[in-house]
């Protein structure tokens, strides 16, 4: 199990980081097809926000507990990222053609704006809630090896 960290200038600078990691994983997730980053790269951030907020605060603090009910959307990426792929391929087009999404007052380069974008999202999450995932597992074996090694 992961403890919170006992020394209160951690804790106090975790309260100002988190956030900014955060912020910053977000826009690089959404100003990502206009220049370095995009889906993966804002994942792993947004994944490193919520682990560093683990490590800071533990695992049954208040305000880890975004960290710990994350794990419930595993597969919502996966979800988007199909299904933005499904509404392509209902519009007429090829799988992830983003010009054939059916979207009714909306030019050829916003469809492929908004498409690339949802995308987007979808990987994002799926990324930082395997990130997270894997700090869990990690945690619970190490519980688990306490409790044998005794």
């Amino acid at each position: 199990m992961i403890r919170p960290h006992d020394s209160i200038i951690v804790q106090t600078l975790g309260r100002f980081v988190i956030p900014v990691v955060q912020i910053f994983g977000l826009y690089v997730l959404f100003f990502g097809q206009y220049g370095p980053g995009g889906g993966f790269v804002g994942g792993v951030i947004l994944g490193a926000g919520m682990i560093l907020s683990v490590l800071i605060f533990g695992h049954d603090a208040s305000r880890s507990q975004y960290a710990r009910n994350v794990l419930h959307g595993d597969g919502v990426g996966m979800l988007i990222y199909a299904g933005v792929g499904g509404l392509c391929m209902i519009g007429g087009g090829e799988f992830l053609n983003y010009a054939n999404l059916d979207i009714p007052g909306l030019e050829t380069a916003s469809r492929r704006s908004l498409g690339i974008v949802l995308t987007q999202i979808g990987v994002a999450v799926d990324v930082a809630v395997t990130a997270v995932s894997i700090v869990f597992s990690l945690s619970a074996e190490e519980i688990m090896e306490d409790s044998i090694n005794g």
